[in-house]
């Protein structure tokens, strides 16, 4: 299939392009030419009316969305169901996230997951799992019950070959440098949330192969005076990541604004740490058998204790614009291609250049998406 998309205003490597049409063929960026040039002339159009047009959003943590959690149901459709949730909202790539769970759950979610890319269900990445290595103190909606360390079969399951990315959410402090080490080196992507480490243990996990941190700010030890802990940790290594959640919830703007003033530039990404509500008519779940609410764009519990988002890729863009402050393109890098260089994704995915696959979002001046398209296909 070949499609040739004209009249936009282009995210490109080199910023927006107004002047450019954008050809689409198998699935992939054919290339970038001016309007003019005989292989798009000759091609069918498609005519973006000055929209936007960029790299579609990659979310590297959403647990649920269209009214299904993953720990749930950890299938391949339920799997589907999340991807076309997030797909209304501009995400085109992303990792189904497992929240703390027992093994037979993990294991299922990760056989769910391979079948997944298997069967090429659109937007899948791959898959996180957030825990259950994690720190009983910093442990938010998670459930204590399921906090181990992982032993030799776990870390064997966890490091055997795979489809796609697999990234793991644990306390550094909670599992051996060696094990993070192996994790790392089997091609594993390990990141510090959930977490009591202080700033020495967090400084030996990025040397013995973490690289990077969820949902920064939140259920980790804060940046003192004193002791920088494992914000402080983060914020000072120059080659790790940070997902963040805009959302005016999670973290104050003023805190996010320093934070993306002290890493280096790609380094920050958004993520949604979306539940259920996103997508769907019923903003209401189940986690751990206690009934979670949704309501102006926060899920808590009846006690008020945050429990993932209802956020959703597109209103994090604007908000790192309108919160933040930020180019909208920018806020676009965060939400695409730093991701996708995170994943080690950065040659194929996350940017609008020749040879890169085909996803793509329109998105209009108030941040609402018009259309996207996966691997070239656009959304029904």
């Amino acid at each position: 299939m070949t499609l040739a998309l004209i009249n936009g205003r282009v995210l490109t490597g080199h910023g927006w392009q107004n002047n450019l049409a954008v050809l689409l063929e198998g699935g992939h960026i054919a290339d970038l030419l001016p309007p003019d040039d005989p292989r798009i002339r000759n091609a069918p159009q498609h005519d973006l009316q000055g929209a936007r047009l960029l790299p579609g959003f990659i979310d590297v943590q959403v647990n649920g969305g269209g009214g299904v959690l993953f720990n749930d149901a950890p299938t391949v459709e339920t799997i589907r169901q999340i991807g076309a949730a997030h797909r209304r909202y501009g995400t085109t790539g992303f990792l189904p996230t497992l929240i703390s769970d027992d093994v037979q759950v993990m294991r299922a979610a990760l056989d769910a997951v391979e079948q997944a890319l298997a069967e090429g269900v659109p937007g899948v990445l791959g898959i996180h799992l957030e825990g259950p290595y994690l720190a009983p103190a910093r442990k938010g909606v998670h459930d204590p019950k399921f906090f181990h360390t992982p032993g030799s079969d776990e870390l064997a399951q966890l490091c055997a070959p795979h489809r796609g990315v697999r990234l793991l959410t644990l306390a550094p402090e909670r599992v051996p440098l060696a094990s993070i080490g192996a994790l790392a080196a089997a091609g594993v992507i390990v990141c510090a949330g959930h977490t009591a480490a202080d700033y020495a243990t967090t400084h030996a996990a990025l040397a013995a192969g973490v690289r990077g941190f969820t949902h920064l700010f939140n259920a980790m030890t804060p940046f003192g005076s004193r002791e920088p802990g494992v914000v402080g940790a983060a914020l000072e290594d120059v080659d790790s990541w940070c997902g963040v959640i805009v959302d005016g919830h999670h973290v104050h703007p003023a805190s996010l604004r320093v934070a993306i003033a002290a890493k280096p530039r790609g380094k920050m990404l958004l993520v949604t740490d979306a539940m259920p509500p996103v997508g769907a008519d019923d903003p209401h779940f189940v986690l751990n058998g206690e009934t979670i609410t949704g309501k102006d764009g926060i899920c808590q519990t009846a006690q008020g204790v945050l429990a993932g988002s209802a956020l959703d890729m597109a209103s994090a863009v604007r908000n790192a614009v309108q919160m933040l402050g930020l180019p909208l393109g920018e806020a676009v890098r965060m939400a695409s291609t730093y991701p996708a260089d995170f994943l080690g994704l950065g040659a194929s995915h996350g940017r609008i250049a020749a040879g890169y696959q085909a996803d793509l979002v329109v998105l209009d001046d108030e941040y609402h998406v018009q259309q996207s398209w996966i691997a070239g296909v656009a959304n029904a």
